[in-house]
């Protein structure tokens, strides 16, 4: 076989399997739609999308999701509070500031802390942060938004500090060089230089972490409280949508109006989770002229 012929074969096969996962996801959401869209002919999308009360076991049922997306924006919200200037700093600090030594502790460390399981720190939040938060605030329950954020930003950070790191080693050392040359400190080069450059992938690294904890289902199942309700404070439970799609579909009768509630959420969600990756997209390449023309 000749070198031509091999490169056709190896793109044709590069080629399929890409169609192969175009396809899949295509199905998943097929699948979704199909099986979500029945429930507005039992409720409206004004009364289902911005509805107070979830109750689908009652007679009659209410189907109102607000409560559930007012809760996953709330611990996301929060969680993004503590994980964004947590991720972008530690990236700074591993990149540009850390000794080789330290550098190579910290940075398996961010990575380590990304592979534990979500259940792993669904215990966590369960076992250590719900009773001292119970006891040191004098609650009535431990788990609630700030316990569910607290997590949620634990496992948001790896996300963003690898995102926003790889982002930082991409700045050509040219441009340090000159900042130096020119009498900036580390300070001012950090600053003025190697984060303006950077901006694109560190607000990608932002969004996308925030994308990671508004679709975390296991964290907020087992420490945001399931509470359907709207909060008025930070310790009270909230039933993020990921959360009531994993607590409820295994009761939900099939094909019930119920079953197909949640396939709704899961549709709102959906469309959700793909405005995070567009705005994304959107600021990766904003940022990235703005960058480019600050320098």
């Amino acid at each position: 076989m000749s070198r031509k012929a091999k490169e056709i074969l190896i793109k044709n096969i590069f080629f399929l399997f890409a169609l192969i996962s175009i396809l899949i996801l295509a199905l998943i959401i097929i699948f979704l739609f199909f099986e979500g869209i029945p429930i507005f002919g039992a409720v409206s999308v004004k009364e289902f999308l911005f509805g107070m009360e979830w109750y689908p076991t009652y007679d009659p049922p209410e189907f109102g999701i607000w409560p559930l997306i007012f809760g996953s924006f709330a611990v996301t919200l929060f969680a993004s509070a503590l994980a964004v200037p947590l991720g972008v700093l530690s990236a700074i600090y591993i990149a540009e500031i850390a000794p080789p030594l330290v550098k190579e502790i910290f940075k398996p460390v961010v990575e380590l802390l990304a592979g534990l399981p979500s259940v792993v720190l669904g215990f966590f939040g369960m076992a250590v942060l719900a009773p001292w938060m119970q006891e040191t605030f004098d609650l009535p329950t431990g788990l609630n938004i700030a316990n569910a954020s607290i997590v949620l930003a634990l496992m948001a950070v790896p996300t963003i500090s690898s995102i926003s790191e790889d982002a930082l080693y991409s700045v050509p050392q040219e441009f340090k060089e000159a900042s130096y040359a020119l009498g900036a400190t580390r300070f001012e080069t950090i600053a003025r230089v190697i984060v303006p450059s950077a901006l694109s992938g560190i607000s990608t690294a932002v969004i996308l972490g925030m994308a990671r904890a508004i679709g975390e289902t296991m964290v907020v199942l087992m420490v945001a409280g399931g509470a359907a309700a709207i909060p008025e404070s930070i310790f009270d439970s909230v039933r993020p949508m990921p959360a009531s799609i994993a607590a409820e579909m295994g009761e939900a009768p099939f094909r019930s109006d119920h079953y197909h509630a949640l396939f709704a959420t899961g549709i709102v969600l959906f469309f959700l989770t793909l405005g995070f990756n567009l705005i994304a997209d959107y600021v990766s390449h904003k940022f990235k002229e703005v960058g480019s023309a600050t320098l």
